[in-house]
């Protein structure tokens, strides 16, 4: 088969592009990374070159260019079946996809306020209206899931829903948005995870910093 190349920007700060990096690598699918950093006022030109919206991730399979997420994500799991992305039940999968979707196009408020980063110091900040519905949202999310499931993860084992919300168990921590004791504990499932550590490995180790996303 073709390689797959998944194009990321700074570990450190972009969510976006490690929710479709660390569903590939959980779910043991082969790819190569290649790191452009966001080391520019506009972004790096090299992502116009890449990419059809100039911006990561995009994944490059051979002359297949996918974009967004989660389109990368559902690229990958209709390539590789087997690797299980997504839950095997029909009903599940539907409610995976579901919460993947709110989690696209909703939390704007702590998305905005709360930028990823994994290598913060953990602190409180002032947080605007909208902020902690948001995170109430997402707990609920969570403690159902689990409790449906039975742990550790949103369905049991690790999905793309996961991936999905990895960068918000960033904000969680780093931002000390809950002591909820189900949500650490989901927390610390998905910090744990082995794919999640490669990740934050690479992150702590590099030395770009991006001013407007040290919150």
């Amino acid at each position: 088969m073709t390689k797959l190349t998944l194009y990321v920007g700074n570990k450190n700060y972009s969510s976006w592009s490690l929710r479709p990096w660390l569903a590939l690598e959980a779910c043991g699918i082969p790819f190569e990374d290649v790191v452009i950093p966001f080391d520019f006022a506009n972004g790096h030109p090299k992502f116009k070159e890449i990419s059809p919206t100039g911006r990561v991730p995009v994944l490059h399979h051979g002359d297949v260019r996918v974009w967004e997420s989660l389109a990368i994500i559902e690229y990958a799991a209709e390539l590789f079946p087997q690797a299980g992305l997504w839950p095997e039940d029909s009903a599940e999968r539907a409610v995976a996809r579901s919460y993947s979707m709110e989690m696209l196009s909703g939390f704007t408020a702590l998305r905005g306020a709360c930028p990823m980063n994994i290598r913060r110091e953990k602190r409180a900040i002032d947080l605007p209206q909208g902020v902690m519905g948001d995170v109430e949202r997402i707990e609920t999310i969570w403690r159902e899931a689990v409790a449906r499931s039975g742990g550790p993860f949103l369905f049991g084992r690790f999905t793309a829903a996961d991936a999905m919300f990895a960068p918000v168990v960033n904000r969680f921590e780093v931002y000390d948005l809950t002591r909820n004791p189900g949500s650490l504990a989901y927390m610390d499932a998905v910090k744990t995870h082995p794919a999640f550590q490669k990740w934050q490995e690479a992150a702590l180790a590099e030395t770009w910093i991006v001013p407007e996303d040290e919150a």
